[in-house]
């Protein structure tokens, strides 16, 4: 839906769904719902998560156009995609296979070009898409010094910006692709985003684009700084520690365009001084230490520095380190909750970054990203309608 000419959706990967029958389930019994009940008289925008298999599952026979009719007869249109997931997202571990297959392997570069195919068949006319993906791997995964790693991630990129290119000058479908740096990932922070556009993109990944269009460095540049973007994850700013406005001011400096905001929040815990104390911390702590998802934790030292641990489990074994004293755990809370039980969230980063981006918000792709409805305690869960709707209305009173 529509806010100060933004649109303002929430990700479809909340839900369970397996197969296009089970998106359009999904659809059915929660987004035509949420559209009657706060956009009943104007279309509603879906930030629509195709995983691996649904995707080549939409571009088979008439899929394609059955399911834009579907979406057209409901009052629904797809104007984002979140092409970071790959494979299932619910009901098994996911964990660090989030990231696979990463941007060294050829099926994360066509697994991509199929979502550039079904989203410009779904947009509507003169809409302009957003795709957000992976930052490039999980940094376990990846030697990074290694210089012909950095140029494979290169050149699949620029498979997909050449994809784009094209689509815009034969069709005039604009999309642009949207990164989004993940503790943890090869890209964590708003400078290593800036980093891998400035450094590859922007020289050897032109320089391809170049060649393969048939057009000066110049020009091959500007098609980048259109069609390779960022994706804000407001949660994943938080967890590194980053101030949303110096983020945001450094990828304006490196001439980086934020073509979605992804509106989310992490777990943030002030770390008692008693044992004691410490040790109850841990045991409230333990249900949000679950299976299915990577819950990263940065803590923050008495001296300042950050200290990351790949999980939950592991910083839960470190609680009694004396020398920290504070926790941001890659967990996405409700937007809506200042405080998650008995812990604090990051809410106010989300609350800066809507104040930062108000003065500009015309044409912008907001997207609430809380996927862990299913795996959040007890204590914190409502019926799904129910919590979606709450979130949106929250996103809504702010704006």
């Amino acid at each position: 839906m529509l806010v100060h000419g933004a649109h303002l959706t929430y990700c479809t990967n909340i839900h369970p769904a397996s197969g296009m029958d089970g998106v359009r389930r999904s659809l059915e019994d929660f987004t035509v719902p949420l559209r009657a009940r706060l956009s009943p008289d104007e279309p509603f925008g879906v930030g629509l998560r195709l995983s691996g298999a649904e995707s080549l599952e939409l571009l088979r026979d008439s899929a394609l156009a059955d399911f834009r009719a579907f979406l057209d007869g409901r009052g629904l249109y797809v104007f984002t995609l979140n092409g970071f997931p790959y494979g299932p997202f619910h009901g098994q571990a996911v964990k660090a296979q989030v990231h696979a297959p990463d941007w060294r392997d050829p099926e994360r570069v066509a697994y991509t070009l199929r979502l550039v195919e079904i989203l410009a068949a779904l947009l509507p006319e003169g809409q302009e898409g957003s795709i957000s993906t992976s930052p490039l791997s999980y940094a376990a995964w990846v030697d990074a010094q290694d210089p012909q790693t950095w140029a494979t991630l290169t050149d699949n990129v620029i498979q997909v910006m050449e994809a784009l290119v094209r689509l815009r000058q034969s069709g005039g479908v604009f999309i642009h692709l949207d990164m989004e740096p993940e503790p943890d990932g090869l890209l964590q922070r708003s400078a290593d985003l800036a980093a891998f556009y400035q450094d590859h993109l922007l020289k050897r990944g032109a320089r391809l684009l170049a060649e393969r269009l048939g057009v000066n460095e110049e020009t091959a540049q500007s098609y980048l700084r259109d069609h390779f973007q960022v994706c804000f994850d407001v949660c994943h700013v938080a967890v590194m520690y980053e101030e949303p406005a110096e983020a945001l001011a450094l990828y304006r400096d490196a001439g980086l365009q934020v073509g979605k905001i992804q509106l989310s929040s992490a777990l943030r815990l002030t770390l008692p001084g008693g044992a004691d104390e410490r040790g109850a911390l841990a045991a409230a702590l333990a249900p949000f230490a679950e299976g299915t998802y990577l819950h990263q934790v940065v803590a923050r030292t008495r001296g300042g520095e950050l200290r990351q641990y790949p999980d939950l489990p592991p910083a839960l074994a470190d609680i009694h380190n004396p020398d920290v004293t504070e926790w941001r755990v890659h967990f996405h809370v409700p937007v809506f909750l200042e405080q998650a039980g008995a812990f604090g969230s990051t809410q106010a980063a989300l609350l800066t970054s809507l104040e930062l981006l108000r003065p500009d918000l015309a044409g912008r792709h907001l997207e609430v990203e809380t996927y862990t409805w299913d795996v959040l305690p007890a204590e914190l869960k409502r019926p799904l309608g129910e919590s979606i709707a709450r979130e949106l209305e929250w996103v809504l009173g702010v704006l």
